[in-house]
């Protein structure tokens, strides 16, 4: 399952956040109840989140108390604008079929971005399939949406970003794929070796 962080003061304003943290407006945080109100009973293993504070707060608000694994992954986050970072949404949204092979200035490409989010999604194939088909949510931003909608459900890439993003409660996918054996506890193991990060009540949130 897909969900989208809560609506921040950027999202508020209609300027892109980008890498930037974000801050969860008022109304940002009652959606992110909502969120675990509509998650956190539904026979989820696991958690992963975009490490951007934006993302760690709606998953902090969301599942609090749960006991459900909570872990961070920078692969979920959103497309890096570089210097388009701030500008009004419609602005980016216009320059993102010219940006989707080509980087934003001092930023990234918006396939360079599905690309990093492909990688998470194989790892994530992998504890899925290994775990006898569990459910987990996924909370990230709307590049997560594009590239679900195109490594997923098979859409080209350069349709999917065309659309404008409409916010709704959350899409369901299916993934299969490899065996994990052993791997029930909802944890990615990084292609660099590493681990994602457990999101603990020390992490800072916006």
């Amino acid at each position: 399952m897909y969900e989208t962080h809560a609506i921040t003061t950027d999202n508020e304003a209609g300027v892109v956040t980008g890498w930037r943290p974000g801050r969860l407006s008022r109304r940002g945080r009652e959606v992110a109840v909502e969120l675990g109100a509509r998650r956190r009973d539904d026979g989820i293993s696991a958690v992963f989140v975009s490490d951007l504070a934006r993302a760690v707060t709606t998953a902090r608000i969301a599942f609090a108390g749960t006991g459900i694994p909570v872990h961070r992954d920078a692969r979920l986050r959103e497309c890096d604008h570089g210097s388009f970072t701030g500008r009004p949404v419609a602005e980016v949204a216009a320059a993102r079929r010219d940006r989707l092979d080509r980087p934003f200035p001092g930023g990234e490409s918006v396939r360079g971005a599905v690309e990093r989010v492909r990688d998470f999604v194989v790892d994530v194939v992998d504890v899925v399939a290994g775990c006898d088909g569990q459910r987990v949510v996924v909370i990230g931003h709307a590049v997560g949406r594009w590239a679900l909608e195109h490594l997923v459900a098979g859409r080209p890439l350069e349709e999917v970003v065309e659309e404008p993003f409409e916010w709704r409660p959350g899409w369901e996918y299916r993934l299969t794929g490899g065996e994990t054996a052993g791997r029930c506890d909802g944890r990615t193991r990084r292609r660099d070796g590493g681990e994602t990060a457990d999101l603990t009540e020390n992490h800072p949130q916006a």
